[in-house]
Formats: C-alpha cells, sequence, structure tokens
C-alpha cells in the first residue's frame, strides 16, 4: 500500500498536481551544433531509450486498481510533498536520446543526453533558455565542466572518435570509445578540441582539478577476452592528464589498479556463484573526490572502496567493503561535509527493474550508509544502515537508487536523490542509524500497463534550486522550502561537478561569464 512517510512535516502531506504541460566541422572532428534538427550521426543501440518491458497481466492490473485507488499518481500526474515546488519542466528537444547527467557553471548548467548534451541558462531557474544543443552520439555521454572545457563519457563502441560516429563492435580493433573534449570558452558555440580513447571505454569519470591541468579518473568495466581495447581482469581504473592550455594534448598516464590479485579475474568481487546476486568486480562504475581532502570513494560493482588521492597518478586504497547479502551493484559514492561518512548507491536491476515495491523489500535496491572511522590509512568504512524512498511503485515503473548531490546545511547532513521513476527525494542522514525523507518530487508510472523505461537519472543541488534529468521528459527545476534546508541557498557556487565533491562552506563564490 502507498504511504507518505511519518518523518515528513505535518503541513507536507501530498499534494497532487496536474500533469506535464505542454553539423559543423571544429579541430578536425566534426559535431553538430543544433537549432532544430539533428545532424545524421548515428546512435548504436545502446543509446537508445531504454526498451519497453512486459509485465504479467496480474502486475498491469494492479497498478491501474492501485492509481484508480489513489495509492499511487495516475499516468504522468505530478505529485509532491507541500514543501516542494515544481518551477518548471522544459522537455526534449533536439536531442531525443536518453538524458544523463548534470553540470553545472556560473549561470549554466549542463545536461547530457545519449545523442549529445544541451547547455541552459539558469540565471532565471524559472524560465530555463537554452544556449546550445550539441549532436554527439555515444551513450551515457555524462557530462562534467572545468573552466573552459568540458568532459563527455562514452562507453558505447563507435566507428572512429568522431561526432559523426556510427555504431561498430568493440570486437573491431579500429572501434572507439573513451573521453571527448570540448572548449566552451564561448558558450554558445562549442568547440570539440580533444578525444582520448580509455580500456572499455568511459562509463562515467570525476574531474580532479588542478592550477594547470585536470587530471580524470574514467570508471569502465565489463571486459572481454574478444574486445582488443577491453581486455580481463580491467581491474583498475584509467587516469587521463588534460593541460588546460593545451587540451590537444590529454593522454593516458595511468592505469592504476584497485583491486590486485592473481588470475585472470583480478582482485575484486567474484560475484555469483561465490556470492549469489552479486556483481563481478571488474572495474568501477562511479568514484566520487574530495579534492580539499585528497580522498576518494568508488563504487565498483561489487565492492565499496576508500583510497587517497595525495598523488593524482597513483590513487591508493585504504579501505575496501562489500555487502553480499543487500548489495546487488555498488553504483555511486557521496561523502558527507564534514567527510566521516560515505553513501553508497545499490543499483539493483541496472536502474531498468521494478524495484520499490514490498516484494524487493526497503533494504535492496536502496543506499547504504557507511561511517569512516580511524584516521589517515586506518580509516575504515563502517556500515551504520540503508535508506530507501518509502513510497511503493507500480510495477511498471523502473525506480532504484541512483545519482545525488550534498544540500549543503552546516551541522547536517542532507542529501537530495533521484530514484529514476521514483521521482527525486530529500533525505536525512546526520542520524547515520535512522534516515528519514523529508520531502519529495514525482510523477505517475509512464505507462500503466507496460514498464517504460524512465524518470529522473540525476537530481542535484544548485545555487538555491534543484535540477532534476529526467531520461524522458526533460530538465525539471524545483524549489524546496523547509526550515531545515532554507540556509543552503546562501551558498553560491561558481560550478560544480557532483562526483568532484566541493567542501561548500570553503569553496563558494560567484562566478559570471
Amino acid at each position: 500500500m502507498r504511504t507518505t512517510s511519518t518523518s515528513l512535516s505535518p503541513r507536507a502531506s501530498r499534494t497532487r498536481r496536474s500533469g506535464l504541460g505542454a553539423a559543423t566541422a571544429a579541430a578536425a572532428l566534426l559535431f553538430g551544433l543544433l537549432a532544430a534538427t539533428p545532424a545524421t550521426a548515428t546512435p548504436d543501440p545502446g543509446d537508445a531509450p531504454p526498451a519497453r518491458a512486459a509485465v504479467t497481466a496480474d502486475q498491469a492490473a494492479g497498478t491501474r486498481t492501485a492509481i484508480a485507488d489513489g495509492e499511487i499518481p495516475g499516468v504522468d500526474e505530478i505529485v509532491h510533498s507541500a514543501n516542494i515546488e515544481h518551477l518548471v519542466n522544459i522537455p526534449k528537444d533536439a536531442l531525443p536520446g536518453t538524458n544523463s547527467d548534470l553540470a553545472f557553471q556560473g549561470r549554466y548548467a549542463f545536461a547530457g543526453n545519449y545523442d549529445g548534451f544541451r547547455i541552459f541558462d539558469i540565471r532565471d531557474p524559472r524560465h530555463p533558455r537554452t544556449v546550445a544543443q550539441v549532436l554527439c552520439p555515444g551513450s551515457q555521454n555524462d557530462v562534467s565542466v572545468s573552466g573552459d572545457l568540458l568532459f563527455l563519457s562514452t562507453d558505447s563502441s563507435r566507428s572512429d572518435n568522431s561526432c559523426a560516429s556510427t555504431p561498430q563492435p568493440a570486437s573491431v580493433k579500429e572501434s572507439w570509445e573513451g573521453i571527448k573534449i570540448f572548449d566552451i570558452s564561448d558558450i554558445a558555440h562549442p568547440k570539440y578540441v580533444a578525444a582520448v580513447e580509455t580500456a572499455c571505454g568511459s562509463h562515467t569519470h570525476t574531474l580532479v582539478p588542478q592550477r594547470k591541468d585536470v587530471y580524470v579518473y574514467v570508471s569502465s568495466y565489463s571486459p572481454n577476452a574478444a574486445f582488443p581495447d577491453c581486455q580481463p581482469p580491467h581491474d583498475g581504473i584509467s587516469v587521463v592528464k588534460v593541460p588546460r592550455k593545451a587540451p590537444q594534448q590529454a593522454r593516458v598516464v595511468g592505469f592504476p589498479v584497485l583491486f590486485p590479485g592473481e588470475g585472470p579475474d583480478g582482485g575484486g568481487n567474484p560475484g555469483g556463484p561465490t556470492n549469489p546476486g552479486v556483481s563481478k568486480t571488474t572495474g568501477c562504475h562511479d568514484i566520487t573526490v574530495l579534492p580539499d581532502r585528497d580522498l576518494a570513494a568508488g563504487a565498483c560493482m561489487g565492492d565499496g572502496i576508500l583510497f587517497d588521492i595525495r598523488d593524482p597518478e597513483r590513487p591508493r586504497v585504504i579501505d575496501r567493503v562489500q555487502d553480499n547479502v543487500n548489495f546487488a551493484f555498488w553504483h555511486s559514492a557521496t561523502f558527507n561535509q564534514r567527510a566521516d561518512k560515505v553513501v553508497f548507491t545499490d543499483e539493483l536491476g541496472g536502474g531498468g527493474a521494478a524495484t520499490c515495491n514490498a516484494a524487493v523489500g526497503p533494504q535492496r535496491g536502496a543506499d547504504g550508509i557507511y561511517d569512516i572511522v580511524g584516521k589517515g590509512d586506518r580509516r575504515k568504512l563502517v556500515f551504520r544502515g540503508y535508506f530507501k524512498i518509502p513510497r511503493h511503485q507500480a510495477d511498471t515503473e523502473n525506480c532504484v537508487a541512483h545519482n545525488g548531490s550534498l544540500i549543503p546545511v552546516k551541522g547536517k547532513d542532507i542529501m537530495v536523490q533521484a530514484w529514476y521513476q521514483g521521482g527525486v527525494s530529500v533525505w536525512d542522514f546526520t542520524d547515520s542509524r535512522r534516515p528519514k525523507e523529508i520531502a519529495y518530487f514525482e510523477r505517475g508510472p509512464i505507462s500503466a500497463t507496460t514498464l517504460v523505461g524512465g524518470g529522473s537519472w540525476s537530481a542535484y543541488y544548485y545555487n538555491g534550486h534543484i535540477y532534476s534529468n529526467d531520461i524522458a521528459k526533460g530538465l525539471d527545476v524545483l524549489k524546496l522550502r523547509d526550515k531545515r534546508t532554507d540556509k543552503a541557498a546562501r551558498i553560491r557556487m561558481d560550478e560544480l561537478n557532483v562526483q568532484t565533491q566541493p567542501d561548500y562552506f570553503d569553496d563558494f563564490g560567484h562566478f559570471d561569464r
């Protein structure tokens, strides 16, 4: 049965709202700058929006009944707690693919899409304005920015490194995957300036910015003996060094092994059948760094790790943990402000399954909260508790823990997080053992009869507002009004890449192009 969390304030009862309203060459590498119509580059099958999946007749009937009984919102109906206001939705435009990650700089938001990226002017959060749309197919196109450089992750095998590439099997040696780099000094006309091929591509990436250079930690996985550029055991990450003034000289400077071990599979979690239902570790999915603390946390399939990045070319593992009971796939990591906790997410079902229901329960497809105890190389990750949204979703809704960020409140540990079709959740983990949801926003299922992939991919707090990149619906802007979080709006960031986590109370400032 659908319930409203008892942790919400009395005025934050469920509030129903109506549904949604409504190529040129550069640096010898081709990209499409879009006005209204995409260019002719061809996405590969992995770049397409998630396919529909059949559900049983009983599951479909159950969804229709739950909607009729008011237990879940109707198809595409918007609901939220009383302390959240939905300011605006900006639908997809020239890029039809799956929306992915977000980055921010000054008054601009950069939204990844499997077909490229889109830049919004968010000076007025109620009226975001599209500045540029760039066609450059290659999932996932996770995006980060640093100064005048923008970085894209390509984790689908392409014919070459251009933005006019076409799909090509990874078994072909000449195929390409990796990091693409754009010059965004002219924000309305991004210029493609460099590309670096990395082993097994780049599923995600994390920036470690320095004065003259930007280091890029490239996370990728799933090696195969048949793939010339993605060979097992693939038990580490690629480190790319990018000179700010000469990004064309970007290159791989190392592949630190994070899971040393004998044999062809390395030393990470072996997965099944040793650990049934757990992913075998063959690399990392995502890494979050705290540059001011020389610290990083890695979500690496079957393992969670804490490591020292004082030497950015040679990160060194301090501690490693597993949860072979409830975690299927360690997906992402978020530090608290004091750097004495890490929230790891479990992407049970890979983001395409309905896992926010009574059958799966509250401890799988959830967040795991770990305290960091000890000092220096003796620091350990100690499990304290789980958090999962308390609102059950339909069997036609993909839902699981996904990308989120801190909301900067001194003395509190509060974050906002995407849950695909589970929507956007704001939750407090100040007490690691007793986390609680304090606000939410969500839509009803895309379909009442078929599981259709969609929902919020990333939900991040930036300069007083929450921005959510919905896989299917586009960019949502939310305003959170709550005495527990209102002071966060005073923190104004120049730049935010959530996986390069700032010290919000030392790094904040003002930025204007």
